[in-house]
């Protein structure tokens, strides 16, 4: 089956159309700009886009960065707040004209890793964070995403986590990798004592540059870069019409 996934992110949002069995991406990825403000309107129409870009005509699965419960986008960290209350599958389906179904943009990458990538065939509790404007996560055990984390916006540090330790925050700081990277080890210190994962998988954009601070991070669970890199999110996307949690499809 082929699927349009799409990735949505603080700064741009990227599409393919992917074959969800076996995970790979049927064209090169497309990207635009995310719009600014991220309201909900431009970025439907921006997803729109994309599809026209492919000249897709079946189903699209969308990763967004908030939590969706049932539908709903119940926060906006990265986004703009008129997306709160909005049932989104619903809305970007109207606007692109395509049956369209969401997830967690984080939840979206670890269930490609954990399907396709460095998790595939692992038993027990693997921690997925993606790193980028923001800290993405999802955790799965055997194979089971419980959805919605959302761990990068606890409070660590006295802020937010992903305001102290996110891609973003060592651009804007200009931290060495190495500074980041004592910042990065102290956060997924703190998960790891939270929920003790037999493996921690790193994603996002930076996991290409892992090489530049894996060497600096000092954990009990063993640590990967994601195998897929920053095409996770995209076939994870995709992936929501085949993959299920809770006995019914993820919405």
């Amino acid at each position: 089956m082929e699927v349009l996934g799409i990735d949505v992110g603080g700064s741009g949002i990227k599409g393919a159309p992917v074959d969800i069995e076996t995970g790979l991406l049927l064209e090169e990825r497309y990207r635009l700009p995310t719009p600014n403000p991220a309201k909900p309107t431009p970025v439907a129409h921006t997803i729109a886009d994309i599809a026209e870009h492919f000249n897709w005509k079946g189903g699209v699965g969308c990763g967004f960065p908030a939590a969706i419960p049932k539908g709903i986008v119940l926060n906006a960290a990265n986004i703009h707040k008129k997306w709160i209350g909005l049932n989104i599958a619903d809305f970007i389906s109207e606007i692109v004209g395509l049956e369209t179904r969401v997830i967690n943009d984080a939840d979206a990458a670890g269930l490609a890793e954990a399907t396709f990538g460095a998790g595939k065939g692992i038993k027990g509790v693997v921690l997925v964070v993606t790193i980028g404007t923001g800290l993405g996560t999802a955790l799965i055990t055997n194979g089971q995403l419980l959805p919605n984390t959302e761990l990068g916006h606890i409070e660590f540090k006295g802020r937010e986590a992903e305001k102290w330790a996110s891609d973003a925050v060592r651009k804007k700081e200009k931290l060495s990798w190495k500074e980041w990277a004592k910042r990065l080890n102290a956060y997924l210190n703190y998960l790891e004592g939270l929920f003790y994962p037999d493996l921690i998988i790193l994603g996002g954009g930076v996991s290409k540059k892992h090489k530049n601070f894996f060497p600096y991070l000092k954990l009990t669970a063993q640590v990967l870069p994601a195998y897929l890199f920053n095409e996770a999110g995209i076939i994870g996307a995709a992936s929501i019409y085949k993959n299920t949690y809770q006995g019914k499809k993820i919405e």
